[in-house]
């Protein structure tokens, strides 16, 4: 993971996972050093990450007072028990459901969770989050927010986009992609990530972007892709277009062998598929 600052007080914990056939998708978690403060999501749930040893080069999880899930799939919560038995006092910020989904897996507990629902607003010392629904979604527990003290849009998944290598994935600013290639990439992760986008109506979903517009955030912080500044309705434009668009297909099984055919296990023998 590699960590850096976006702004003076916003951290990014990014990282990145190749995904064969799409390139290397971003996966960032942040720290909001607001006077009581934030952790936004707690990254990939995978053997070798320590998510808290990465969160500690920039805050003492000790000093964690919430964390920001903005929703329960394995990207998004990979450290976080590890983090409620370091912070005390840090409460997670979910929706019914999010608590829900999680103790399908390992439960929450509850007298740790603070239920917050887009359109509701919550106090953290010296500014105000407030949340709501991203127009892109793959989990109906996603709850993104404003921050009123930086001008930044949390939001998930949306705008996100793969990234053609992991260097890029990790980047400082997203505007290191060519503008054809960011556009290219976030209609692929809308497709990829939110395929009723397909079925939705067009008007409807046009319409679920005026939050965004009202908020006319200068920086908006993607689960999945670097940081962007001053290009919100770009993005916006971006995704609007996605109505419609024609569904992901992943690879099939004659794919799958195919692939198989040429890796080289641990003992040297090709691994041929019956």
């Amino acid at each position: 993971m590699r960590v850096h600052k976006v702004r003076p007080d916003i951290s990014a914990l990014s990282d990145s996972l190749e995904v064969p056939g799409i390139g290397h998708l971003p996966v960032n978690a942040f720290v909001l050093h607001a006077s009581q403060p934030v952790v936004v999501d707690t990254g990939l749930g995978l053997p070798d990450r320590n998510f808290l040893e990465t969160l500690a080069a920039v805050l003492d999880p000790a000093d964690v007072r919430w964390i920001w899930l903005t929703h329960p799939d394995r990207d998004h919560t990979g450290g976080i028990f590890d983090l409620l038995d370091a912070a005390p006092q840090a409460r997670v910020v979910t929706t019914f459901a999010g608590a829900g989904i999680m103790s399908c897996e390992r439960p929450l507990p509850l007298d740790r969770v603070h239920l917050l629902n887009p359109g509701q607003s919550l106090d953290v010392g010296d500014r105000t989050l407030t949340g709501f629904r991203p127009p892109l979604f793959d989990n109906p527990a996603t709850v993104g927010f404003f921050d009123d003290r930086s001008g930044t849009c949390f939001s998930s998944d949306c705008f996100g986009g793969p990234m053609p290598a992991a260097e890029l994935a990790q980047a400082d600013d997203v505007r290191e992609v060519p503008v054809e290639d960011l556009r290219a990439a976030q209609l692929l992760w809308a497709s990829v990530d939110s395929p009723w986008v397909q079925v939705v109506d067009p008007v409807k979903f046009l319409d679920s972007f005026q939050p965004l517009r009202d908020g006319a955030p200068e920086l908006i912080l993607s689960t999945h892709l670097p940081a962007a500044r001053g290009i919100a309705g770009t993005m916006m434009d971006t995704l609007g277009s996605a109505a419609g668009a024609s569904p992901f297909v992943g690879p099939d099984q004659a794919a799958l062998e195919q692939m198989l055919a040429g890796f080289e296990p641990a003992g040297g023998h090709p691994a041929v598929p019956s």
